[in-house]
This record gives C-alpha cells, sequence and structure tokens, in this order.
C-alpha cells in the first residue's frame, strides 16, 4: 500500500486541513480605542487614531470599540473596563492617558495596551512616540519662508512638555532660515480642557494676526479649528498639525505637520492580530515619515516650489546629523 494513501496518512491531512479551516475561522481580535474628550470627529490628533482603527477594522477584521473620556479622570476606568472585559488590545490615545495604562497594564499582565505620545516601560505595553521637534522644525522653515512681515506665531494647547518641544523644534527652524525673524507664542490653557477649544484658539490667532504675524502653527488639537477660521477671516497664513489639515481651509493653510498616529496604531493592531505583539518603545520620525510636511492638491498653489525643495534639503541635512534640531525633552533634563 502507498504509504501516502493509508488510513493514518488519510487521518492526518484531514486533520490538518480542519486546523488550517479552525486557524481561517477564529474569532477575530477585538480592540479597544480611549480617546480623550477631543472625539474622533476633532480633525486632529484623535481622528488620526480613529482612522488608523477604522483602517484596521476594515482591512483586518477586527472588531472595534471606541470610547471617548469626558474628563481625565475617566481613563482608568475606561482601560480597566476594557480589560476586564477581556479586548486582546486596548490603545490609549494622549499623553494625559500614561499613569491610567501604566496602572492598568500590571493590573492585567494578560493584556496587551498601546499608548501613543507617552512612555510606559512594561513587557505588555507598546508606546508610540513620535519625533515632533523634527516636524515641527520643517513647519518653522517653511513659515520662515513664507512670511512677508518678518513676524510669525505659534499657538499650543495645553501648555506641557509635549508642546513645549513643538514650539522649540519650531523656533529652531524658523531662525534655521532667519534669525531675525520674531516668533511670538501663546497657549490655550493649562488643563486638558485646552485641546477641544476653538474660541479661544481662533481669539489667540486673531491678536497675533493684529501684532503683524502673518503665519501661524499651531499645535492644539481640535482648538486649530479656531486658527483656520481667523486665517480665513484676515486672509493670513496657518498651519496645522497631527493630520493632514490643509483640506480644511483650503488656500489658508500653507501645510500641515503629519503626525502618522494612523499609520502606527494600525501597525500595533496589525501585530497583535497576527499574535506578533511586544512591549516597548517605538519613535517615529523623518526616517519612517512617521513625521513630515503635508502636500496636496489643497495647498499645491501656495506651498511653492522654493520652499518644497528647501523642506527636502533640510529633511536630508537631519537626516545625515548635519542638522541638529533642538528638543525640549533633552534640554530640560
Amino acid at each position: 500500500m502507498n504509504k501516502m494513501s493509508s488510513p493514518r496518512w488519510g487521518l492526518l491531512a484531514v486533520c490538518a486541513i480542519f486546523g488550517t479551516l479552525s486557524q481561517a475561522m477564529a474569532a477575530p481580535i477585538r480592540v479597544g480605542l480611549v480617546l480623550d474628550k477631543g472625539g474622533k470627529d476633532d480633525k486632529s490628533f484623535n481622528a488620526a487614531a480613529f482612522h488608523g482603527a477604522q483602517d484596521a477594522q476594515q482591512k483586518l477584521g477586527i472588531q472595534l470599540k471606541v470610547v471617548e473620556a469626558t474628563d481625565d479622570n475617566a481613563f482608568e476606568a475606561m482601560h480597566r473596563a476594557l480589560a476586564q472585559k477581556q479586548f486582546d488590545l486596548v490603545i490609549g490615545v494622549g499623553i494625559s492617558q500614561g499613569d491610567a495604562v501604566k496602572k492598568v497594564a500590571a493590573a492585567f499582565p494578560d493584556r496587551r495596551f498601546a499608548l501613543v505620545d507617552a512612555e510606559v516601560s512594561a513587557p505588555n505595553v507598546r508606546s508610540l512616540l513620535f519625533q515632533e521637534h523634527e516636524g515641527s522644525f520643517l513647519m518653522g522653515v517653511a513659515a520662515a519662508m513664507a512670511s512677508r512681515s518678518g513676524k510669525v506665531g505659534f499657538i499650543g494647547g495645553m501648555e506641557i512638555p509635549l508642546i513645549k518641544r513643538f514650539e522649540m523644534g519650531y523656533q529652531a527652524g524658523v531662525r534655521h532660515v532667519n534669525p531675525k525673524i520674531e516668533v511670538l507664542s501663546s497657549y490655550v490653557g493649562v488643563t486638558s480642557e485646552a485641546w477641544n477649544n476653538p474660541p479661544k484658539g481662533k481669539e489667540l490667532a486673531l491678536s497675533q494676526y493684529g501684532r503683524g504675524v502673518d503665519v501661524i502653527f499651531a499645535a492644539a488639537g481640535a482648538s486649530n479649528l479656531g486658527l483656520f477660521d481667523a486665517a480665513e477671516e484676515k486672509q493670513k497664513f496657518a498651519i496645522g498639525s497631527d493630520s493632514n489639515q490643509n483640506w480644511i481651509k483650503p488656500g489658508r493653510v500653507l501645510t500641515s505637520m503629519l503626525k502618522r498616529v494612523d499609520v502606527a496604531v494600525f501597525n500595533a493592531i496589525e501585530l497583535a492580530a497576527q499574535g506578533r505583539f511586544e512591549g516597548g518603545i517605538i519613535r517615529h520620525g523623518l526616517g519612517d515619515q512617521g513625521v513630515d510636511a503635508a502636500v496636496d492638491a489643497n495647498n499645491d498653489k501656495i506651498l511653492t516650489r522654493e520652499i518644497r525643495t528647501r523642506l527636502e534639503s533640510v529633511k536630508k541635512q537631519i537626516l545625515a546629523g548635519k542638522i541638529q534640531v533642538p528638543d525640549y525633552y533633552q534640554q530640560r533634563k
């Protein structure tokens, strides 16, 4: 009898087929996404994370649950609830969720967590960090080259080290082009409310434009929307952040500092779905296009060829170590 046609080999073949089928039919992983009060419609940071998770839902077939915190005190309870319900991966979006993830990850070592913009050292936590200072340097170069008044502005959301990092990188980029340009800086506030206050963002922007500023870069979450309204009203330029915000006010948004939170979130989910998820610190910067300048049809006519060429040159110099971008995190140590 042929060895491969024996009953034993036939049984093994059937078992192999059923094993493959059972893997293919395995239940999709369950992913919980915890957003801050800006919510999935903030057209900024939270929206980018939400789009990355949605992309994973469509391409990987995951089960996705999205929750939005009403205030910072809700983060720990939300993460704990998702872990207790045995979600395979829980993702926290924003630096304010660091403490909550640290506590809940320690209490549920068999669950996996991802955290955007904050660092938690634990075997079951994947911290997704970005080189914001590098991207902000590019925005400073663009602002300085586009300015005709010799004054540019910066509006931060919550006054915390992360946003100070944006500001420092931006100022360095401006002065790389022209040390004589004046940079005005303002912050929306000192609490998490600062991320979702467009009226205050507009007030600050109008004040800066009134003082002669003609280009403003904002890193303020949903409060950026106030800047864009002010730019349209005063026919000045704005620069967006976190996601491509060029489309919000075409012709007024010079460019946006892309921070590919969507890609980082998708990659974390994909690794979990493939059973290859590992904790650790993952840093995204110019080298992997984790941060970059947004160019599309909405700003094609206002982001000149001269500016684009300079941005590409600066990127290469940063990556080659010829330009050292100051980092607020390093300077405050």
